[in-house]
């Protein structure tokens, strides 16, 4: 293909990109080139153009155009990437928590409807011992036991030796949890409901159950790392489904379908943040919770810790002059 002719079929979005680029920065953010789902498939494009003219042996000023041009746009880019990174820095730094303090309406109630079972059923089992295999079948209850029995090597639920592999079951089983308590939110809050109670109940009989079976250390020091991010992300998630669900029983003045729509933005806050501290406690979990070679004292310790630690983070960050950023 001729220069020419191939200079004639590029020129369009040459010059798209070029009008984007000569723009001040804030005009560049409110008017991007391309559609933002066209933008990486155009920008491979550029670059292929680049290529092209080189492979061919083009005129040098093409070339150098070409590659001022795309040179130019890596750059916007990456900067836009950049400020991505730090959207999501502010977002985990003051964002999340206020969005938790925000919306506290729903996630108090979360919480209540997580945490009272599974306390509940904890004592439960003490005091009542068989009264866990209501909630799990005896068969699957042998099966914990012997996850945390203190010949095991490591601890804890190992579909695979490897760490990194064990590292991607948590998340899954974690994000499926979670799905779970946020996604029903769309029965009308009732599968949220459900969904917090049903978990609740069924960790509050594990461990319940393993307390009342004396494998205290062994249990006790393998969740007491991620415990934290686990359940607070799980209940977050239930707070994001109630949120959902009560759009739908009182839309207010709106149709259903807005009302909806509403809610979601507002739910989608503490849904991402949920997800980070998904991710969190699945790190954990893999990586520093089946460990065996430290002091059940010191797993208790970096346990509590980060309970301390996150209660202060959702209770205090993100605050300006004793009030909340918004």
């Amino acid at each position: 293909m001729k220069e020419s002719k191939f200079t004639l079929l590029r020129q369009t979005d040459w010059q798209a990109w070029d009008d984007w680029l000569q723009k001040k920065k804030k005009q560049r953010r409110l008017l991007p080139p391309f559609p933002s789902s066209e933008l990486p498939h155009r920008f491979r494009m550029l670059c292929a153009d680049l290529s092209l003219a080189r492979d061919r042996n083009y005129s040098a000023p093409l070339i150098d155009s070409l590659h001022d041009r795309v040179l130019r746009a890596q750059q916007r880019i990456y900067g836009a990437q950049a400020r991505l990174r730090h959207g999501w820095l502010r977002f985990l730094a003051s964002g999340f928590p206020v969005q938790v303090r925000t919306h506290w309406r729903f996630v108090v109630p979360a919480l209540l409807l997580f945490f009272v079972p599974l306390l509940a059923f904890i004592v439960c089992a003490q005091i009542w011992p068989e009264s866990v295999y209501l909630i799990l079948a005896p068969d699957k209850a042998a099966s914990y036991e012997q996850m945390y029995s203190p010949s095991a090597t490591r601890l804890g639920a190992r579909e695979a030796g490897d760490d990194f592999t064990m590292l991607g079951y948590y998340i899954w089983n974690n994000v499926r949890i979670d799905f779970q308590c946020f996604a029903s939110g769309l029965l009308f809050g009732i599968g949220s409901i459900f969904f917090l109670l049903y978990n609740g109940l069924m960790i509050g009989a594990v461990a319940g159950h393993l307390t009342q079976a004396g494998l205290i250390e062994t249990f006790w020091g393998f969740v007491a790392g991620h415990s934290s991010f686990e359940l607070l992300g799980a209940s977050f998630s239930g707070a994001a489904g109630l949120m959902i669900g009560y759009a739908l029983v009182a839309p207010g003045g709106h149709t259903r379908v807005q009302a909806l729509r509403n809610a979601a933005k507002n739910a989608v806050g503490l849904l991402y943040g949920a997800a980070f501290m998904t991710f969190c406690a699945a790190f954990i979990e893999a990586f520093w919770s089946p460990l065996r070679s430290f002091p059940v004292t010191v797993k208790y310790s970096v346990g509590l810790g980060l309970w301390v630690l996150l209660i202060a983070y959702f209770l205090l960050a993100g605050r300006k002059r004793g009030t909340d950023a918004n």
